[in-house]
C-alpha cells in the first residue's frame, strides 16, 4: 500500500542499518525521502538503492549540518510529514574504562543529535506529522559496558514523551522505536572480527531464536509514521524477539 503517497520523510542515519531500510519501505510506500550522514559515497550509493531520494551530507550533532539538512527540505517545498530521528552510534565501555572524550562523543550523536534534528524540524512539520526517534531496549537492560549508550537512549525516550505532550496541539504525533539486538553494520564496528559470535551468542537466548533484519524494524517504524497509528502518541514499542517481555 502506498501509505505514504506525495509525503515528504526525513531519515537520519539514512544510509546503512534501520535507517536505509526505513528509507526504502518509505519511499516504496510512496515518500520521498530526505536521508542525512556523514559519508557522501555510502549516501549515494543508498540514494540509488531507496530510489525517490535525496541525500544531504551531515553530521547531526553540527547545527550548522541540521540547518543544511533542512535548507535542502525546504527547496523540496512540501514540509516534513515524517520525520525518522534514527542516526546513532555506541561505545562499548565501563565506567572505569569510559573516557570522558567518548562519553561526551556518544552523547552529542544521540541525544544532542536527536535535540537538534526534532528542534530544527519544527517549522517545516505539517499537520498530521509523525516524529519516530530510535531508542533501543538497551536503555532498560544495565547491560555491563553499555552504560554511556544505554544512558543516551533512555533520554531519547524521556524526550518523546515530553515532546508528544509538546507537539500534540499542532497535531504532530511523537513515538518511539526500541529496537532490541538489529543485524547492522554497529556490530562490526563495535566488536569487530568478535561481531558474529557475539550475535550468535545473543540470538540463542531470544525467543525468536535470531536477531533481527533492519526491515522488521523499518515495519515498526512505518507503523507509527502512518494514520495506522494515528490514536497512538508518546509509545515505546520493542522490537526485540521477546527478549525483554517474555
Amino acid at each position: 500500500m502506498r501509505n505514504f503517497e506525495g509525503k515528504t520523510a526525513v531519515v537520519t542515519g539514512g544510509s546503512a542499518g534501520i535507517g536505509l531500510a526505513t528509507a526504502k519501505r518509505l519511499a516504496a510506500a510512496g515518500a520521498h525521502v530526505v536521508i542525512t550522514g556523514r559519508r557522501r559515497e555510502q549516501l549515494d550509493e543508498a540514494v540509488a538503492a531507496i530510489g525517490d531520494a535525496t541525500a544531504v551530507v551531515g553530521d547531526v550533532s553540527v547545527a550548522a549540518d541540521v540547518d543544511r539538512l533542512y535548507e535542502r527540505v525546504r527547496e523540496h517545498g512540501r514540509g516534513v510529514d515524517v520525520l525518522v530521528a534514527n542516526a546513532g552510534t555506541n561505545h562499548l565501555a565501563t565506567l572505569e574504562e569510559l573516557t570522558e572524550e567518548a562519553h561526551d562523543r556518544i552523547f552529542d550523536t544521540n541525544v544532542k543529535g536527536t535535540y537538534l534534528t526534532v528542534r530544527g524540524a519544527l517549522p517545516l512539520l505539517n499537520p498530521g506529522a509523525s516524529v519516530v526517534l530510535v531508542a533501543s531496549t538497551a536503555a532498560g537492560s544495565g547491560t555491563p559496558a553499555q552504560g554511556a549508550y544505554a544512558a543516551t537512549k533512555a533520554a531519547v525516550r524521556s524526550y518523546a514523551r515530553t515532546w508528544a505532550n509538546e507537539l500534540s496541539g499542532r497535531g504532530v504525533r511523537v513515538n518511539v522505536v526500541s529496537p532490541g539486538p538489529v543485524d547492522t553494520p554497529l556490530w562490526d564496528e563495535v566488536f569487530g572480527e568478535g561481531a558474529e559470535e557475539v550475535k550468535k551468542s545473543i540470538a540463542s537466548g531470544l525467543p525468536a531464536q535470531r536477531i533481527a533484519d533492519p526491515d522488521e524494524v523499518a515495519s515498526a517504524v512505518a507503523f507509527l509514521a502512518s494514520r495506522e497509528s494515528s490514536f497512538v502518541y508518546g509509545v515505546e514499542l520493542h522490537v526485540d524477539g521477546g527478549m525483554n517481555q517474555v
